[in-house]
């Protein structure tokens, strides 16, 4: 996690106070207005969430080279890959419990895995199915295989492409390459805008000297024009936000609404837009959730140097608790090898994931026991459920009813050990899904206090287990 300086008391109350009258326009999932209320998720930005887990896949030149970053000067002679089975790839994330996959369609060297107009550096070039082949259209109709969701990564940055600086000329070139995408492959789920330099880094700087000013209006409009029910990540969004590191962890609290002020378009930095990023703002306007990216390697494309360093099961569970389970959703890259087939070790540790997620939460101990929702004041609230006799817990699974935005501001969990109550955990935001582990502790009742919201608490659903 970035370090990042922690609010005063006396600014982090003054925001609260802020939040409690904050209201918005509404954006439904096409864009229209809608009522005028505390910020709420689109449908579009709803489901997204509540799918808590997506994997992620960078393929491209730099699988060939050896490289994490191209420089834009590799022959399409190189992309060679001898085995390429995407369904592999799908059946994968499937199996582990991801609702989509994102391919890197274009990664920063400028190489296109699809047979595009706009430029010759592409996969019809390349030796690979005689010039013919098409891995965006093999990656769709895998996911679309196996039941999952397809996303498409088209990096801004280009460093291949001699008009990247020219801005006007490139903004042309990358929505044009973006309309093929978005029309040629049907429904896309996610569309990621990484890798857009910002204004003082000079990697923005084009072969022409000059200094490449997208144009993100015009492409945000045009995705919400092809694909209305995409949603579209960034650090600005206008969807989905990074969470402002590459290690998988979500800000602790982590509200899902931001002050778009803050962070306005991608590659903007600063104490601010870290903090933004991390823990988005009770007060924001804007709901723009946190996306949690993290690699199950060293690094973000496949190197055989790297197959003994995959993330162990451990290592896993722990990212999804810091990811997931603060409210967040987590990306994890598994990247192909030069064959063009996921390393049996990464594999292994996805359906390890599964495995273990799945004994973790296979019994809630809560299910349909009575519960007793008591309204504290107009600020907290408590919910008790008994457990109908003395069981061993460490785990709270904690969330809102987010289509009506989020307004947990801290809580606390307490178990009842004989007649009475020990405190297991306090936590600060809710949000869509909130996970708290805590040494086993045996108890019959498990009490949750909302002790501070932004308006009157609804009902949190609560899990509990072992």
């Amino acid at each position: 996690m970035f370090p990042h300086p922690r609010p005063t008391r006396r600014g982090f109350l003054a925001r609260l106070a802020g939040a409690a009258a904050a209201v918005r326009w509404l954006r439904d999932g096409s864009g229209a207005l809608g009522a005028f209320s505390r910020p709420i998720p689109s449908t579009s930005q709803l489901e997204w969430q509540r799918d808590e887990f997506a994997l992620f896949t960078h393929f491209g030149m730099n699988t060939f080279t050896d490289r994490e970053w191209g420089d834009g000067k590799e022959p399409p002679s190189i992309f060679a890959p001898s085995a390429l089975d995407t369904r592999q790839w799908a059946k994968a994330a499937r199996v582990a419990g991801a609702k989509t996959m994102i391919l890197t369609a274009k990664h920063h060297d400028g190489f296109c895995l699809w047979p595009t107009k706009t430029t010759e550096h592409s996969v019809a070039k390349s030796p690979w199915r005689n010039g013919r082949g098409d891995v965006v259209r093999e990656f769709v109709d895998a996911c679309r295989a196996e039941g999952l969701k397809p996303g498409l990564y088209l990096s801004p940055w280009d460093r291949h492409e001699p008009r990247y600086g020219d801005s006007p000329r490139y903004n042309d070139f990358y929505c044009d390459q973006l309309t093929e995408l978005l029309t040629r492959y049907g429904p896309i789920q996610e569309v990621w805008f990484d890798g857009a330099p910002g204004a003082t880094d000079p990697q923005g700087v084009g072969p022409n000297g000059q200094r490449q000013q997208y144009d993100w209006p015009r492409i945000w409009q045009l995705v919400r024009r092809l694909q209305p029910k995409a949603v579209m990540f960034s650090d600005a969004g206008p969807d989905i936000r990074w969470i402002g590191n590459e290690n998988g962890t979500a800000g602790d609290p982590n509200w899902s609404t931001v002050d778009p002020a803050v962070v306005k378009v991608p590659g903007a930095g600063g104490p601010g837009v870290t903090r933004m990023l991390q823990n988005g703002d009770p007060a924001g306007t804007a709901w723009r959730p946190g996306e949690a990216d993290v690699s199950i390697r060293p690094g973000w494309f496949h190197h055989a140097k790297e197959d003994a360093r995959v993330k162990s099961v451990d290592q896993l569970v722990d990212l999804y608790f810091a990811s997931v389970g603060r409210n967040s959703k987590l990306l994890l890259n598994v990247p192909p090898t030069k064959e063009g087939r996921l390393h049996e070790t990464d594999v292994a540790r996805l359906s390890g994931l599964r495995d273990r997620l799945s004994g973790t939460f296979h019994t809630d101990l809560a299910a349909k026991r009575a519960a007793r929702w008591q309204i504290a004041s107009t600020r907290a609230a408590a919910v008790e459920i008994d457990l109908g006799r003395p069981v061993s817990i460490s785990i709270v699974d904690l969330g809102e009813d987010i289509t009506h935005g989020q307004l947990v501001v801290h809580y606390t969990v307490e178990g009842r050990e004989g007649q009475d109550w020990k405190t297991l955990k306090r936590g600060n935001t809710v949000g869509c899904r909130k996970l708290d582990r805590f040494t086993p502790v045996t108890v019959s009742a498990v009490r949750v206090s909302i002790t501070e919201a932004l308006d009157t608490p609804r009902p949190l659903r609560v899990g509990v287990y072992a």
